[in-house]
């Protein structure tokens, strides 16, 4: 079981590029199978979800060919199996992506029911309400989704709660589908607008993405294409929330900083400097952070998955802050590891109330999925002493070269894969 250890104290400082955004190459990874031409998309995360849902595609007859590190090419001409029930595929949320391709191409799709992070209840209702509204029957029996469509056709779908999956989802069946299509009360994150510009540029019609309205005019068939991911709000709001615990100065490059406008807000609410250029910003601790309240709201509103590191900046910010978590129930799961470092975090339903202190200590914990496993980090890089924190592999679910990119930026942190090896880096490091 791999861990990090960390000795905490460096304020982070110097500059670091962000990758590909997970969400949208996750989506987008499973809409290049919709053509039988080849596809080329850049910028994808190699992370450990990313390379998952590759091999599940190749494991229902796609090729998949990865250029260099982080290109890959796809042809799914030669897809022979609509039954994705590839062992690891019920890990990743994302693999009910598949269902919406395969059943746009195919008109019809298996895929094992999904996993992914615990972090509350995020049921499928609406993407099974969709399909059915183009025409396809959908059962769910042995731990599948099945779904089948003698004719798939445009509908019309108002989703009753705003759902990042369910829109993606719908985007991919509809594109494919005969006729006009009208999804309402659709999700408005980059990710969604980056699926749409993807799915467009093979030659789908897809108009309004971005705003809670999507119109679809069904095409006939898809094309090949090439095409370059968005970079990953959350990896990027990671780096500066990060700068801000540590009381740091970091560049964080490759960004688009309309994306990261309720993450920046924030950190000037608290006391930090935030520069923006084109592509970068810039976050400056200003040595004594303020208290703030904070409120989860789908996009443009301030980010559920960016809600755990928010917390690590407010419990050592001066005075009382409020983060209410209005989008998953149970996302708090990190809260005991931080007290045990000495912060002061009580959670009432879906509401943490933080104190702040002037520091915290290290201490051994384990992350419970992926962010907060970023979260604990965070507060690794901002305590005194050495931590130990154990089922990294939540985290490297959604970062790529986390570790690496962090000793870049002056931390002291180590990737171990064993106890002796732990114990032989906090005696280096301590």
């Amino acid at each position: 079981m791999e861990q990090y250890i960390i000795k905490g104290g460096n304020p982070l400082s110097g500059e670091v590029s962000i990758g590909g955004a997970k969400n949208a190459a996750l989506g987008i990874l499973a809409a290049a199978i919709m053509t039988d031409e080849t596809v080329t998309i850049e910028n994808v995360p190699n992370v450990r979800d990313t390379r998952v849902l590759l091999q599940a595609i190749e494991g229902i007859g796609a090729k998949v060919k990865y250029v260099y590190n982080n290109s890959v090419q796809i042809n799914g001409g030669g897809i022979c199996d609509m039954n994705v029930d590839y062992d690891y595929i019920k890990k990743i949320r994302a693999s009910y992506y598949l269902l919406g391709a395969l059943l746009g191409k195919y008109r019809q799709s298996q895929v094992a029911l999904p996993g992914g992070c615990n972090i509350g209840s995020r049921p499928i209702d609406q993407h099974i309400k969709g399909f059915k509204a183009l025409g396809a029957d959908v059962q769910i029996s042995h731990g599948k989704i099945t779904t089948k469509a003698e004719k798939l056709s445009g509908g019309h779908v108002y989703f009753d709660v705003v759902s990042v999956g369910a829109t993606i989802n719908l985007m991919l069946a509809a594109c494919l589908a005969d006729g006009d299509t009208i999804l309402e009360n659709a999700a408005k994150e980059p990710h969604i607008v980056d699926v749409a510009n993807f799915l467009n540029a093979m030659g789908a019609n897809i108009k309004g993405a971005g705003t809670d309205v999507i119109r679809i005019k069904g095409v006939q068939r898809l094309h090949g294409t090439t095409y370059s991911i968005i970079p990953d709000q959350i990896e990027a709001g990671t780096f500066m929330f990060a700068a801000a615990a540590t009381n740091g100065d970091v560049v964080v490059k490759d960004v688009i900083p309309k994306h990261l406008e309720s993450l920046s807000a924030k950190l000037i609410e608290v006391g930090c400097e935030v520069v923006e250029g084109d592509d970068w910003v810039r976050v400056i601790g200003k040595g004594s952070l303020k208290s703030t309240n904070v409120k989860t709201l789908p996009y443009p509103g301030f980010p559920t998955d960016m809600q755990p590191q928010m917390a690590v900046v407010l419990a050592l910010a001066n005075g009382s802050s409020m983060i209410t978590e209005s989008i998953f129930e149970n996302r708090f799961k990190y809260v005991d590891e931080l007290n045990r470092m000495g912060c002061k975090i009580k959670v009432e339903g879906n509401t943490a109330y933080i104190e702040g202190v002037d520091h915290i200590t290290g201490v051994e914990m384990s992350a419970p999925d992926l962010r907060a496993g970023a979260a604990l980090v965070i507060a690794a890089l901002a305590a005194e002493g050495v931590s130990q924190i154990d089922d990294i592999e939540y985290i490297q679910r959604g970062y790529e070269d986390f570790e690496g990119k962090l000793a870049m930026l002056g931390a002291v942190i180590e990737r171990v894969d064993s106890e002796r090896e732990a114990q032989k880096a906090k005696l280096k490091i301590s």
